[in-house]
């Protein structure tokens, strides 16, 4: 299983974005505390749509608890990073795998970084930004995980399933 983690997020709307994607990929997002709004947000709820409901995620107190309970690979996102996203080999990974991102404005902790060095990545970017958008970063991060996996367990090429094989045909 894919799961997102997001230390200390600041912006409701970035979160309600990826509680989207988490939903829309079949990932479980997790959130580490202190979290920059509440979380029955009007914002928060309307990023995330009509999808709120289908969500599955758990806020957690501290990312080292967290760690010491959550077994699997784990990799952090860091402007940092000593790997780019689409390195890592995702298919042979067995164990769940939790990617890990910071606060919209901090980032992840230099010390946890600092002690998985080896599980840093980075999203290639020009000298122009500092980083993505948290939310674009997780979306970009979760789709190359599942590509590398052929996609398992998402629809891939069957037609549209909301409104109808034959929507665009019959305009």
């Amino acid at each position: 299983m894919i799961h997102i983690v997001l230390c200390q997020p600041e912006i409701p709307q970035n979160t309600g974005n990826i509680m989207r994607t988490a939903v829309g990929c079949g990932a479980m997002l997790h959130l580490i505390e202190p979290l920059g709004f509440k979380i029955d947000d009007q914002k928060l709820r309307r990023s995330a749509v009509d999808y709120y409901d289908h969500l599955n995620f758990n806020i957690h107190k501290s990312l080292d608890v967290f760690m010491e309970t959550h077994k699997g690979v784990y990799f952090f996102l860091t402007r940092y990073g000593t790997h780019k996203h689409s390195e890592p080999n995702y298919k042979d990974i067995k164990e769940d795998i939790f990617l890990v991102f910071g606060s919209e404005s901090h980032g992840i902790d230099r010390l946890v970084l600092k002690n998985n060095i080896e599980r840093t990545f980075r999203i290639p970017t020009n000298d122009k930004i500092r980083s993505l958008n948290l939310s674009n970063a997780v979306a970009i991060t979760v789709f190359e995980v599942l590509r590398q996996r052929d996609y398992e367990g998402l629809i891939e090429f069957e037609p549209e399933t909301l409104k109808g094989k034959d929507y665009l045909k019959n305009l």
